[in-house]
């Protein structure tokens, strides 16, 4: 049965049908391969899987991104970035990913980031004379920090698989964020220097605090949505709705920039991203529920505690697992499959699920920039109109600085849970 799970997903993925079909296909060839299960199951399994309260975050959440791009707050959080950080050499790809940050702080996607950002920064960018190729890869890179900051769509996810509070993985995740931000402006300035891309005259004091005063209430945003959550006022779900209704308000009635008509944009936008992501959800808990009753799970810990008990081998063999399966399956689907099958691993060589949430969600970000999957990078190549080729090319150098973010994070486990736990939320 095992067998013909694996097979017919590799199948369905050899002929390009999409992710969600291709596992809910391959869950239904595996069990009426078996004969004793009634196909039936995989409506029960899918109906309750979606059928979770934590999950209803997802689609407010992503309507949020929606009213942030459309309402006007991530041009103004761009702005507030260039005044701040313009002046120095690549300050462009400074905002990008200082602007990425505070997008990904209320969204909790990184193709939402790559699209709100992108479409401001990436012209600017190459205006000014940077390299295409080099402008969309830090964007598309700068994007995936959509979903390692807080609140993040996949940290839902594995904190409703494995009980671990999502408000503890959300806290969990600040410091991993700002490593890898920080990381990806090193890597940026590097090239920026050795290229020669210049930043603004340097931003007098009446510009930063004009922009300032400009981007107050998108600056507030991730404020009231972070401060409420760890603050005990509201969880990650009515956080998510207190954000929808924040950004509404806002794009509406300050901002200025919302009408009717982009909301009905924007309402189509964020059913047709929410009905993907839980059909990926729903199709995924089937096949995890085959691998869970054939014992996948306990024969995968066997086969790695057999082959060393060392933490530090098994860590470093799962990570180079989930940058192989980052490469072509999505996050939420990987996440899903991957998570009943090696959390009894880590478990047994006494890592903490908390940390190994976090290491989970920052690895698997980085599938999002790696070829063939690499959705941030074909939504940048969209946005600059290049071929993939050439921003695959430029984004080397950032996909290799958070790999080894992703290896500092593993065998630094303090970084992932020295916040909740000083926050006593852990």
């Amino acid at each position: 049965m095992t067998s013909i799970l694996f097979g017919s997903l590799i199948f369905f993925f050899l002929v390009n049908t999409p992710i969600a079909v291709a596992i809910g296909l391959a869950s239904l060839a595996a069990i009426l391969w078996s004969g004793t299960i009634p196909p039936v199951v995989i409506v029960q399994k899918m109906f309750t899987a979606a059928d979770s309260f934590p999950l209803m975050a997802v689609p407010f959440f992503i309507l949020a991104g929606s009213l942030m791009e459309q309402g006007g707050i991530s041009r103004r959080l761009v702005e507030f970035a260039n005044s701040i950080v313009g002046r120095f050499s690549g300050g462009l790809a400074f905002v990008a990913i200082i602007a990425s940050m505070f997008f990904g702080a209320i969204s909790g996607a990184a193709v939402a980031c790559v699209a709100a950002i992108g479409t401001i920064l990436i012209p600017s960018m190459v205006r000014r004379g940077y390299d295409t190729p080099f402008a969309t890869a830090v964007q598309a890179t700068a994007g995936t920090l959509g979903v390692m900051i807080p609140p993040s769509i996949p940290m839902i996810i594995y904190g409703v698989l494995t009980g671990v509070s999502i408000g503890a993985l959300f806290m969990g995740g600040i410091l991993p964020g700002f490593f890898v931000g920080g990381s990806l402006m090193l890597v940026a300035w590097i090239i920026s220097r050795k290229r020669g891309y210049k930043g603004d005259e340097k931003a007098s004091f009446a510009r930063i605090a004009a922009t300032f005063k400009d981007a107050f209430f998108a600056l507030l945003m991730p404020v009231i949505i972070l401060g409420g959550i760890y603050g005990g006022v509201f969880t990650p779900t009515e956080a998510a709705v207190v954000a929808v209704v924040y950004g509404f308000l806002i794009g509406f009635f300050v901002y200025h920039e919302l009408s009717l008509k982009k909301l009905k944009d924007i309402l189509v936008t964020t059913a047709v991203g929410t009905a993907t992501v839980m059909l990926i959800i729903a199709t995924s808990s089937v096949f995890s529920w085959i691998l869970t009753a054939q014992r996948v799970p306990q024969a995968v810990a066997a086969a790695m505690l057999s082959f060393s008990s060392n933490p530090i081998v098994i860590l470093t063999l799962i990570n180079l697992l989930l940058l192989f399966i980052g490469t072509f399956m999505e996050t939420t689907a990987s996440i899903i499959i991957l998570v009943p099958v090696l959390l009894p691993v880590v478990t047994q060589i006494g890592v903490d699920p908390l940390h190994f949430g976090i290491i989970i969600v920052v690895n698997l970000a980085i599938g999002m920039v790696t070829p063939p999957l690499g959705v941030c990078l074909f939504v940048g190549c969209s946005i600059a109109g290049i071929k993939l080729e050439a921003i695959s090319r430029a984004a080397w150098p950032f996909i290799l600085i958070m790999i080894a973010d992703v290896l500092l994070l593993t065998y630094l486990p303090w970084i992932s849970t020295v916040l909740p736990k000083l926050a006593g939320i852990y």
